[in-house]
């Protein structure tokens, strides 16, 4: 039969009436839609990922592949698939193998085990800030000031080593770039010891001198958050390293990208609430042994929003985390200069905002909804970004 099809090869018959030289050259100049027969889009989608073909086991890595490279259901429809797994199945079944490959199972793909180095590593923070703690308490004058300062430095240094190695570690993904949360991290900390304090003295017209490390000092500092948030950088750790294991282990039985977004959404959410009730007890704790009130909303909050972001940033997701944390620093320091720029002639007002929080809610408050809002956006959007097979590649460096 006389077909469009052997017009859009260039081999059909001359039954046709012959068409004007224009015309002629108008119509072969035109874009044809690719088909399989002439133009295979498939077979030059996988002469672009040669590689990672040849090297997958299983579909589903291809397809977490083209997913992390932007394909989309969309762009799959393109190549006359309904989606992107749909896709990977037919690049996986084309490419030329010496022999057959064994599916991936549970069984047979190395999962990320515990290491002692990592798991010690994440109990370092903790303890030296217990240490910098005692310290504080026994010192007084100089002595106090010089064991601040090098208890401060070695815990930080300690939490530099933890976040560097383990399940808390970069894992291959890292994007250097303007995408940093070190500074932000360092000032939500920072303000968590001193930012409740240093406000509660602003409303009251000081402070009219420095910290002295005295909890009933007129600067008083909140030793209890710190030391929670150091303790569990070790529970932060496992938690991240369980989401690691488990989410492996659906994605080697998932057959689908749908699927295993399904399967990981309530681990996901699971391991969350597991790192949330760690540290709602060892704030407890924390606030028990120091006598100082337990501040569960001003915690929590600060350390959900750090686990999160954490745990965005280990996978490759750093532009969020970066701009949340930016934003929330942001705020306090904004509700804190707020106070201070009230005091001027005519502008009480701009104090109006803090000080209706302050008087429905103690300086506690001004953390807790920074944070708390910070940590909710932080967590949607780790429910759409963490839920995807890309973000659960597999990488070279253990967890």
């Amino acid at each position: 039969m006389g077909s469009g099809s052997d017009v859009a090869d260039g081999s059909g018959c001359d039954a046709s009436p012959p068409a004007r030289p224009d015309v002629a050259v108008a119509s072969h100049r035109k874009p044809l839609s690719p088909r399989r027969g002439a133009a295979d889009p498939v077979k030059a989608l996988m002469h672009r990922h040669r590689e990672l073909c040849e090297r997958a086991v299983d579909p589903l890595e291809i397809a977490a592949a083209l997913e992390a490279h932007g394909v989309t259901d969309r762009t799959a429809a393109r190549f006359r698939h309904r989606d992107v797994f749909s896709l990977a199945e037919e690049m996986y079944a084309r490419v030329p193998r010496d022999g057959d490959t064994p599916p991936r199972t549970a069984e047979t793909e190395a999962l990320p085990r515990a290491r002692l180095d990592w798991a010690l590593l994440t109990l370092l923070p903790g303890a030296l800030c217990a240490a910098t703690v005692v310290g504080l308490r026994l010192t007084q004058g100089r002595p106090r000031l010089f064991v601040v300062t090098a208890g401060t430095l070695a815990v930080f240094l300690a939490l530099r080593g933890a976040l560097r190695r383990g399940p808390l570690g970069p894992r291959g993904r890292r994007h250097p770039g303007p995408h940093r949360t070190g500074a932000w991290t360092c000032w939500l900390l920072t303000y968590a010891v001193l930012g409740d304090g240093l406000l509660r003295t602003a409303v009251d017209g000081g402070p009219d001198g420095l910290p002295t490390g005295d909890a009933d000092g007129s600067w008083p500092l909140a030793v209890a958050p710190a030391l929670t948030l150091a303790l569990a950088c070790a529970p932060a750790a496992w938690s991240a390293h369980l989401l690691a294991v488990r989410a492996r282990r659906r994605l080697n039985a998932s057959r689908g990208l749908e699927e295993f977004a399904s399967s990981v959404r309530p681990l996901l959410l699971g391991t969350f609430a597991l790192y949330l009730c760690a540290l709602a007890a060892l704030s407890g704790l924390c606030a028990a042994a120091l006598g100082e009130p337990a501040g569960h909303a001003q915690t929590l909050t600060l350390g959900a929003l750090l686990f999160l972001a954490r745990l965005l940033t280990v996978h490759g997701f750093t532009h969020a985390p970066a701009l949340v944390l930016g934003t929330a620093g942001a705020t306090e320091a904004l509700a804190l200069a707020t106070v201070f720029a009230g005091r001027l002639p005519g502008c009480g007002f701009l104090a109006t905002p803090v000080d209706a929080l302050l008087a429905a809610w103690d300086p506690a408050g001004v953390p807790a909804l920074c944070c708390g809002v910070a940590a909710l956006t932080l967590l949607v959007h780790a429910t759409r970004r963490l839920t995807r097979a890309s973000a659960h590649a597999r990488t070279d460096q253990p967890c």
